[in-house]
């Protein structure tokens, strides 16, 4: 029966009263041991009365008020029992007995009335200094966390091990992991998780359970219970710092993944670079062989076509391993432009002029404002960014429709678009159109390719602080656009990446 009304006891009140116990008990035993010295030499009851009241106030100055109380009250019983007559008895049968444990009992409220407030703030004194500490252990620890490894387990330990809890769960929402450490059987375990899903902050006095919501921001990513006797204030602040060790753990991933994507990346570029010019000496071997083929006059007709044939692929070829020099050249840490004064409109007319061949003629509708400025940018990267866009369009659109060019301008900036009737770009690609060796489905199943093309006029955009983007609509049909700033910049000017 005692034992069940214990647990129903909050652990914190318990160990009050164990405290309240043991002082009152420092102090009775004080009295004890002098009042049997005083009996022994046979001192009056006035004298042992004062030293009494002194150690009456002594225990109200130490400890608090219901430890002088108690302890007056123990002063009494030996007073009156050893040195008041009868001696040896509990009796009272004198006025001047009640007067003197009434003034046992008013010092000791008086007494620690006074000291009260001192006993108050050093109290929280205490508290507050024990709170820091605690709290300065669970930092330094968190700081001295592995980053190579999983943030719960190390903080499951070092919780429980700082706060001396009986076990402490903490669940993270992002990989969905649980990590406990004590004594909790797995059905407690999950009150963690549960917690989490609540999305509220609880503390069960009754039970000892302090359940707490662990926010990265406004955003909740897990929870974390401990069990145990800790202070509400040090289970929000253990909270906190969780957070922060979750968040030092993402951060270092997400460094060490854009390290490696960054070594991998400089690593392609500069396999790309030796691929291309090592292409670069057989291919004009190649495509001046088959010159020579096709000027010789002994060929039969099927060899003149095959001669043709391997002509024009080594054209094709030679025209790839040019993209990927300028894919590299684009994506290397920096590129030189080489701005000059450009107008669209004679940039438009001479890239038409060169994809000739290319187009064999397409219809292709211009609308075209006269600039009031020429722009300022490199005339090459422009010809490859509006070239590509041709080529796409005749690529993938209906032989019989035409391809539409259009250049508007505004105070501030440039705007070229190309649109073809071709087959629509499904809104999940229309991203990763522009990314390297990236081709949709439908693109794959239409026309060859190699998916660098969209990403050197990404690049060459982005050299001239513009951007790329394409809308693609069963009635409008797919448009790919080009935005650039109208600056005003003489000379070569760097452009830094990124």
């Amino acid at each position: 029966m005692i034992s069940q009304l214990t647990r129903r006891i909050p652990l914190t009140a318990q160990l009050s009263w164990i405290l309240l116990l043991r002082q009152c008990a420092y102090g009775c035993a004080a009295i004890s041991a002098f009042t049997l010295i005083a009996y022994k030499l046979h001192f009056q009851a006035a004298a042992i009365g004062f030293v009494y009241l002194l150690a009456v106030v002594i225990a109200s100055l130490i400890y608090g008020i219901w430890q002088a109380i108690l302890t007056s009250l123990f002063a009494v019983l030996c007073l009156n029992y050893f040195f008041i007559p009868p001696t040896l008895s509990l009796s009272i049968s004198n006025e001047r007995d009640w007067i003197l444990l009434a003034s046992f009992q008013v010092c000791a409220l008086l007494a620690s009335r006074i000291f009260s407030p001192e006993h108050r703030l050093a109290r929280e004194a205490n508290s507050q200094r024990i709170q820091m500490r605690t709290l300065y252990e669970l930092s330094r620890g968190i700081l001295l966390f592995d980053l190579h490894e999983a943030p719960g387990p190390q903080l499951v330990e070092l919780t429980r091990r700082v706060l001396t809890a009986d076990d402490v769960a903490i669940y993270d929402a992002e990989i969905d992991r649980l990590d406990h450490e004590g004594d909790w059987p797995p059905e407690e375990q999950r009150i963690a998780r549960t917690t989490y899903l609540a999305d509220k902050d609880v503390d069960d006095k009754e039970s000892c359970v302090a359940r707490r919501i662990i926010h990265a921001g406004a955003a909740s990513v897990g929870a974390m219970v401990i069990h145990g006797d800790v202070d509400p204030l040090i289970a929000s602040a253990a909270a906190s710092l969780a957070a922060i060790a979750f968040e030092r753990f993402r951060s270092y991933e997400k460094r060490k993944r854009a390290e490696s994507t960054s070594q991998t990346e400089q690593l392609r570029v500069a396999v790309l670079d030796a691929l291309a010019h090592a292409f670069k000496t057989p291919l004009t071997v190649i495509r001046t062989a088959s010159c020579g083929l096709m000027e010789l006059d002994t060929l039969d007709s099927t060899s003149a076509e095959l001669a043709k044939l391997i002509d024009e692929e080594s054209v094709n070829l030679n025209h790839l391993c040019t993209r990927l020099l300028q894919t590299a050249k684009l994506e290397a840490s920096s590129v030189t432009l080489r701005t000059e004064p450009v107008i669209v409109s004679r940039l438009v007319k001479d890239v038409l002029s060169e994809l000739s061949g290319t187009l064999k003629g397409r219809s292709v509708e211009l609308s075209i404002e006269e600039q009031s400025t020429p722009l300022q940018g490199d005339r090459e990267l422009l010809k490859i960014i509006l070239a590509q866009y041709l080529d796409n369009a005749a690529k993938y659109s209906a032989p019989e429709t035409p391809i539409a060019v259009t250049v508007r301008e505004s105070n501030s900036e440039l705007l070229l678009s190309v649109r073809n009737q071709g087959p629509l770009i499904r809104m999940q690609d229309r991203e990763r159109v522009f990314e390297r060796f990236y081709r949709g489905e439908d693109a794959k199943a239409r026309a060859p390719g190699t998916g660098v093309g969209l990403a050197i006029v990404k690049k060459a955009a982005e050299a001239h602080h513009g951007h790329v983007w394409v809308i693609s609509a069963e009635e409008e049909g797919t448009t790919f656009f080009l935005s650039m700033p109208k600056l005003q910049v003489e000379g070569d000017r760097q452009w830094n990446q990124g």
